[in-house]
This record gives structure tokens, C-alpha cells and sequence, in this order.
């Protein structure tokens, strides 16, 4: 790869002209950073994305009759599978999508999955994101530059095309959309992940609106146009959380929600991508029933792999948890963006038997896995090429039927040893080449 790596600087320039960046808000204040690319690409072959096709269609279509099955008829409670009072204690079920089925019955639209290859190669999956998932945007537009600095590259490897992502995108909208024009919401300009809104509006041909050019007039809803008209909207890709959705639904002091927009969704007259209330199946805690899930609804053997997790809420669990707990890596069920996520041997003595107390006083808010020692992966850092831990997030989405885009958002971490890779924890991200036979 040393074409492209001769264009590492020039690259990272490019988008960070471009606005390629990620926004958090640390101690109050919001602070835009760049996402640092690496160009040298993390290759993935035609037998590897053969058995995560496979898999990752196998994980969402069980996801979605998940929940559609939990706002429903719940049998899987009813059958035992799952205990009810995981479900309703839940943070991520809302009793206010009860008996809502949107349209073709399609809740999660657009799933991240995030994966991690382990050094015997094997694949584990380590969450499921089926509310609000970002971060395609990122290897749409970085491969794009690839192509343009070294067109020699992609002439020379058999690398399957990933420009596609905006079409499957555009369909699956489409595909759902009540009759109308299709819109992306966007909470606004502060937004941690608004280059995305804007770019994926961009590609696809929606709209970018905020929530003041949204209003819901009778049964319907509406997009105040530049000449002044009311145009009929179908679908809603929202990239806002539930919680702000709708005012008069959910948190009533939002200001970044339209109001009434759950009532006319209710009522089967716009769909929202992704479903309200999806948040039920990527609750860290459910992630370790995904695997049941798939056995019940679709009586098959899951194809990849959880990585090894136990739940404390469970008596055999937390006596193991206990016993182990400097050996596994727990996670708060509510945390998200690689927070919440304590490695056990990284606690001192003190610290750990805190924590210990903390996971037996709630044991529904914690799981804990196995440490997956991870595959390295070479990065370029001040010249040198180093490895570095790094995993995938993998685009599934769901229309008229499921596809696994065939590229993906590879994150690293750029500290040497650490197995946190995430954005707002100082990772980094390359291209992910899916390679052709």
C-alpha cells in the first residue's frame, strides 16, 4: 500500500477541509475534532465476508422480529426465553411504542454491528447499535479521496466497489416511505455526527431539515419548501435520539423534536428510520440473548459468534463474575461511545472491591465478557507502521430485503495496548476493503 500511504497527510488535509470531523461535549462545552484516517486499509476476503453476509443478515432479521414481537404479542416472554422483567426494566423499551408496527414491519432500518476478529480469526460480535447508528459516511468519503490520489490502487486489487451505500440507503427509504418526499433530521449544527447528515442528504437526494421545517397538519406531515409550500413527507431518516423525538410523547422540553410526529406514525402515515423504541435490542444487557433469538424466531444456529459474556443478573453469573472479575471487562448496559467499559485488571485492589459492590448492588446494569484479545492491524504513527487493536462496525440494511453493505467503518485505537477504539476516546479509522473473487 505504499501509493496510498505516500498520500496519508495530504489525505487527513483533504478532509479535514471537507469537514470530516466528530463533535463531543466535554465538561459542558461542545468541541469539533477530526476522526485521523489511515490509509493503509484493513482487507477483508471473499471467504471472510461470505460467513459475515451470512451472519450479520441471520443477527438482524431475528433483531427485528425481536422487537417487533416485544411491542406485540411478546412470545418470547410468554415462551420463557427471555425473563419479563429484563425487558421492562429496560432503559431502551418505551411502553409509548406498544402496538405500533411500522411499515412491511421493518423496525431496525439501518443497524451498525460492531465486530472484533480475534487472533485465531475468528469473528465476535460485540454490540448491536439499532437506534441512532453512525460513522458510514466516513469510509464512503475517505475511499472516495483514496480513488482520487492513487486511481492505480483500485485498478491493481480486485476490491469490491463501496459507492453503493447511498443507493441501498435511498431504497430502503423509499421502500418505506408512506408517500411523500424523503427527509433526514437533523438536531442541528452541533451535533456530533452532522458532516454525516448533511453528506448522507447529499448522496441520497433526501432533505436535510431541522425540526422547524417539519410540521404535523392533520394526519400528516409536512416540509415547509423554499417557495413557502407544504410538501407531503413519507419517511423520516431521524437522527435524533427517542428521547427527543416528539415533545408530546416523550421528553416534553425538547426543543429539537416535532411535535404530533409519533401520533401520525402511530397511525401508519409516515415511517421513521430507524422505529422508536429500538433501543430494547441493543440494550448491552439483551445482547447476550441474540443468540436465543435466533434459535426462536428463525430456528437456526447463529453463524457468528457473541463474544463470551455472563450476566450478573443471574445468580450462576454473578457468582462467577465475582470470582473472575479481574479477568473480564464490564460494561454499564446504559453507557454508549466506549464509556462505561472497566477492565478488571486494571483496578486496584480498593478500586475492585468497590466496583464489586457496586455490580451487587445492581446487577441488572452490568454484563461482563471475556477479554478478546483482538487481532493487531498496522497503522501508519509518525512514520513507522505499528500495530494497533481495531474493529469493525458493519452496515445492515433492511428493506425490501437485507443487505450487508460490503464495507465498513474500521476503528482503531491510537494508544498502544488499548482495546478502546472509539472516536470520542482518540481512535482513528481507515478504509475497509472487501476484496472481490
Amino acid at each position: 500500500m505504499i501509493d496510498l500511504l505516500d498520500y496519508n497527510e495530504s489525505i487527513n488535509h483533504l478532509l479535514a477541509r471537507y469537514g470530516v470531523k466528530f463533535g463531543i461535549y466535554k465538561n459542558g462545552t461542545f468541541k469539533e475534532q477530526l476522526f485521523p484516517f489511515d490509509t493503509i486499509p484493513r482487507i477483508i476476503t471473499p471467504e471472510e465476508f461470505d460467513e459475515l453476509n451470512a451472519g450479520l443478515k441471520q443477527r438482524v432479521d431475528a433483531l427485528n422480529m425481536f422487537i417487533g414481537d416485544i411491542y406485540g404479542e411478546k412470545k418470547i416472554l410468554k415462551d420463557g426465553i427471555i425473563p419479563e422483567e429484563f425487558i421492562f426494566s429496560s432503559p431502551g423499551y418505551l411502553k409509548e411504542c406498544e402496538g405500533i408496527m411500522p411499515p412491511h414491519g421493518i423496525f431496525s432500518h439501518i443497524s451498525g454491528i460492531d465486530l472484533v476478529q480475534a487472533k485465531d480469526q475468528s469473528w465476535y460480535i460485540l454490540e448491536d447499535n439499532l437506534r441512532v447508528p453512525s460513522g458510514a459516511s466516513y469510509p464512503m468519503i475517505a475511499r472516495s479521496l483514496c480513488r482520487r490520489a492513487a486511481p492505480q490502487v483500485f485498478r491493481e486489487h480486485k476490491i469490491v466497489d463501496n459507492r453503493n451505500y447511498a443507493q441501498m440507503l435511498r431504497e430502503v427509504m423509499d421502500y418505506s416511505n408512506t408517500g411523500g418526499i424523503n427527509v433526514i433530521l437533523t438536531p442541528g449544527r452541533y451535533n456530533a455526527a452532522y458532516f454525516e447528515h448533511s453528506y448522507l442528504a447529499e448522496q441520497t437526494g433526501a432533505v436535510l431539515v431541522n425540526n422547524s421545517d417539519l410540521t404535523v397538519k392533520g394526519e400528516y406531515l409536512y416540509y415547509k419548501d423554499f417557495h413557502g409550500n407544504d410538501v407531503k413527507v413519507g419517511a423520516v431518516y431521524r437522527r435524533i435520539s427517542d428521547d427527543y423525538l416528539d415533545p408530546m410523547t416523550f421528553k416534553e422540553e425538547s426543543l429539537i423534536g416535532v411535535p404530533h410526529i409519533m401520533d401520525i406514525y402511530r397511525k401508519g402515515n409516515v415511517a421513521i428510520i430507524n422505529a422508536p423504541g429500538n433501543g430494547i435490542a441493543d440494550d448491552k444487557g439483551i445482547y447476550y440473548f441474540v443468540p436465543k433469538m435466533i434459535e426462536y424466531y428463525l430456528h437456526e444456529m447463529p453463524i457468528l459468534k457473541n463474544a463470551p459474556t455472563y450476566l450478573p443478573f443471574y445468580d450462576e453469573d454473578f457468582e462467577y463474575v465475582m470470582e473472575h472479575f479481574d479477568k473480564l471487562v464490564i460494561k454499564d448496559v446504559a453507557e454508549a461511545g466506549g464509556y462505561g467499559v472497566i477492565f478488571g485488571s486494571s483496578l486496584s485492589p480498593e478500586e475492585l472491591e468497590k466496583f464489586k459492590e457496586t455490580v451487587r448492588k445492581e446487577r441488572r446494569r452490568f454484563i461482563a465478557q471475556e477479554v478478546i484479545d483482538f487481532l493487531d492491524i498496522e497503522i501508519e504513527d509518525n512514520g513507522e507502521i505499528v500495530p494497533r487493536k481495531a474493529d469493525l462496525r458493519a452496515f445492515v440494511l433492511s428493506g425490501e430485503e437485507t443487505k450487508v453493505w460490503a464495507s465498513g467503518l474500521t476503528r482503531f485505537s491510537r494508544v498502544p495496548d488499548s482495546f478502546i477504539v472509539n472516536s470520542s476516546q482518540g481512535g482513528g479509522f481507515k478504509d475497509t476493503w472487501v476484496l472481490s473473487r
